[in-house]
């Protein structure tokens, strides 16, 4: 029986990825472990398929490009009850691996290297970009952080190792570089037990550019998390948003007010106005977000949402769509009441658009609300 498989994907990696599969299979001897090593291939044109059949690996050939579909094409034929992913390039130790295994042993279910002296990790001179270890990695591993609680120094390292019957209930999708953040996000949402172990990172042996670029692929990662978090992305901001216009309009009603000699007026209700009508629609963008998520497998099911969408019905909406605009027209009623009192003569600016920006405000935010409610009945529709 196969307890471990070891998933190396690999692009052109002549040079390194026989070095790989012989540490790799070095360490199943050395421990006694049963395993195997997979090379899952995404279209090499050196000799790397060769080499990794030579040197004694089972090759997979990734039908589609990607780091991640590779990956997923590797996973897939894997046979072992725990799996070791790592890249070709010869930066990573594969003769340590026992250590990870070690830790999917004691229970958990995802390990992830750390190659951060914080961590207890080592980074070789010319191992990493300086973009990369001070700016790249620090930047998206405090993101994780804060917005999955990821327990992670190191968000972004290639080596690491996780249960099968983990890796399938994280039914991961992204076929890119997001596939790495898309693995940590997942664990950290369903409450996995995730953990590291400090290791060393080599300069890669390959004597070419790495397939990765960095600020591309930095990009891509952040957007991956922005928009694996619409709370983040949408939700808080646009409370805070909401929050400040309403305050706004809610003091500048009454009239203009004064800070030491600096007036607010009209011109600063118009601003309060338009806060609120961009934080409300923030707030139903990440409505949308969460739940084409969730329906199309990126996020886990929330049940959070699923009552909010229950209760946010498409009749609920419009009724309360309606409501906002019946509410804004009858503040125009008022305003050409206010102006007929006045013989329809000319009005000051800011007694008339004390009515007028309240009211229109309203009846955008009421036709805002309709159209967000039929957009959250056509995403929630059952489908196979």
């Amino acid at each position: 029986m196969v307890e471990i498989s070891v998933v190396i994907p690999c692009l052109n990696e002549e040079k390194t990825v026989g070095r790989c599969i012989e540490k790799a299979l070095q360490a199943l001897k050395k421990y006694n472990l049963q395993g195997e090593v997979i090379v899952a291939d995404n279209g090499s044109y050196d000799n790397s398929q060769s080499i990794a059949i030579a040197s004694g690996a089972q090759l997979i050939q990734a039908s589609e490009k990607g780091y991640g579909a590779a990956l997923m094409s590797g996973v897939a034929h894997a046979h072992g009850e725990f799996v070791i992913m790592g890249d070709a390039d010869d930066s990573y130790d594969f003769s340590q691996i026992f250590l990870f295994i070690e830790k999917l042993r004691e229970g958990y279910d995802l390990v992830v290297g750390c190659r951060f002296p914080k961590g207890g990790g080592k980074i070789m001179p010319g191992a990493m970009p300086w973009k990369h270890r001070w700016i790249g990695n620090p930047i998206l591993t405090t993101i994780g952080k804060l917005f999955f609680h990821s327990p992670l120094s190191d968000f972004h390292c290639g080596l690491r190792a996780f249960r099968k019957s983990a890796y399938d209930q994280m039914d991961l999708r992204t076929t890119g570089m997001e596939f790495a953040s898309e693995m940590i996000i997942k664990a950290s949402l369903l409450q996995m037990k995730v953990t590291e172990i400090p290791i060393t990172l080599y300069k890669d042996g390959r004597g070419r550019p790495s397939h990765l670029r960095s600020w591309r692929d930095g990009w891509r990662h952040l957007r991956f998390m922005l928009l694996f978090s619409p709370r983040w992305l949408f939700f808080i901001p646009g409370i805070i948003l909401t929050a400040i216009g309403g305050l706004f309009t809610s003091v500048l009603l009454k009239g203009p007010i004064y800070i030491g000699h600096i007036g607010f007026d009209t011109n600063t209700l118009l601003v309060g106005c338009m806060l609120i009508l961009v934080g409300i629609q923030l707030v139903m963008f990440a409505m949308f977000t969460k739940i084409f998520a969730t329906l199309e497998g990126f996020l886990p099911q929330d049940y959070k949402m699923v009552l909010i969408t229950k209760f946010m019905k498409l009749e609920v909406g419009i009724i309360a769509g309606l409501l906002f605009i019946i509410l804004g027209i009858s503040l125009l009623i008022y305003g050409v009441i206010y102006w007929k009192n006045r013989s329809f003569g000319t009005l000051s600016y800011q007694d008339s658009l004390r009515i007028v920006i309240p009211a229109t405000t309203t009846i955008v935010l009421g036709l805002q609300i309709i159209f967000s409610s039929f957009f959250i009945g056509v995403l929630s529709l059952k489908r196979k």
